[in-house]
């Protein structure tokens, strides 16, 4: 029998979100589970989609940040069960090498699983309440929607007595800037760190970086963020280009060990590598759309730069420990979390654009049948 819900679809690259009547056909196939969405991140990528320049198939249903409740399980080795409380991640194959060495996030087919509408064969047919195709699952989810359909690989069970409807962000965003400090960087106690970006992934960095006891910068151009990475534990300067490398050397003895771009700036790139001290490490995180000029002298020293995905995280070990810093109060990101109802969607996107909210979580209104 098909479902029938509400989901907000992008139909062009320059028009806004309608939240509209869609259409799965079939329940879950082996393998997959079938989640009432609780809540689901805005998360840069999803805006990203308008600058694909045609690469992500559209029009689709986005969201790749949700969290929600299992109604439905398809074949008996899903090792989830219907209420189970789960957060949603991105997708994988879970057989390639990357994959079975536990770095799903460079898994083989990343690409065309969760940006360039993969698919398998027995998935179920999405479509618009007059029968038009959507594109397939956005990272294996689609969650700016009532319901997800999605591989039960990448659902987590979580805690039913915590706040389900915060918790998507714990997926990819908050994933990504705490799993770079965990787990790319290898951040201990009185290490030294500088953020470039004080948004979601940034500010997730800092509060990684502060419960590891880290010595940790903060930089961004927005008083506000600025403020918030403050109040999480970070000395906050603002990105401005006079002294920027000068000024977080001398708040880090010399250099920061580690560096994290979230900006994805030339400039910042930049400062970040003069910010570093010898045989320092920076790390991008952001999607860079053309050549990146470095400058002279910014990698001398042993002073590397890569590109880190997903945080390098395994998501079925880091969101269960971020859950657990964050019940010790060492990982407050509700602090960063404002909620919109689904059909709010357009001014969630117009409130990240203008950096008047660092993490918008859409709340679904529940209408399924």
């Amino acid at each position: 029998m098909a479902l029938r819900f509400e989901a907000a679809v992008l139909r062009s690259y320059e028009s806004r979100f309608a939240v509209e009547e869609v259409v799965l056909d079939s329940g879950p196939a082996d393998g997959e589970v079938l989640v009432r969405v609780a809540g689901s991140g805005m998360c840069r990528t999803d805006l990203a989609v308008r600058r694909s320049a045609g690469r992500s198939p559209l029009p689709a249903v986005l969201g790749h940040e949700g969290a929600g409740v299992v109604v439905e399980t398809g074949g008996p080795d899903t090792g989830l069960s219907a209420g189970d409380h789960v957060v949603l991640s991105f997708d994988s194959c879970g057989r390639c090498r990357n994959c079975t060495a536990a770095a799903p996030a460079y898994c083989d087919s990343f690409a065309s699983l969760n940006l360039f509408g993969g698919r398998t064969e027995n998935a179920a047919r999405f479509t618009d309440a007059a029968g038009g195709e959507l594109a397939p699952r956005w990272f294996g989810q689609s969650s700016f929607a009532d319901y997800a359909m999605v591989p039960a690989r990448n659902a987590v069970r979580v805690d039913p007595s915590l706040p389900l409807e915060l918790l998507g962000p714990l997926g990819c965003g908050f994933l990504t800037g705490a799993g770079a400090v965990f787990h790319s960087f290898g951040v201990g106690a009185g290490d030294t760190v500088a953020v470039f970006g004080a948004g979601a992934v940034g500010l997730a960095a800092v509060m990684a970086a502060t419960a590891a006891g880290a010595v940790t910068v903060a930089v961004d151009r927005y008083p506000e963020r600025l403020a918030l990475a403050e109040r999480l534990g970070a000395t906050a300067l603002h990105a401005d280009p006079a002294g920027l490398p000068d000024r977080v050397r001398q708040l880090t003895d010399g250099g920061a060990q580690f560096a994290l771009d979230t900006t994805g700036s030339d400039r910042l790139i930049n400062d970040a590598l003069r910010a570093l001290r010898p045989r320092g490490h920076l790390g991008l995180v952001a999607r860079l759309h053309g050549t990146l000029p470095l400058e002279a002298g910014t990698l001398d020293r042993g002073r590397r730069i890569s590109h880190i995905c997903e945080g390098d995280a395994v998501p079925g070990l880091l969101i269960p420990r971020l859950i657990g810093l964050w019940r010790a109060g060492r990982f407050p990101f509700d602090e960063l979390i404002r909620t919109y109802p689904l059909d709010g969607i357009n001014e969630a996107e117009r409130d990240c654009d203008a950096g008047r909210v660092v993490k918008p979580v859409l709340i679904p209104q529940g209408r399924g049948r």
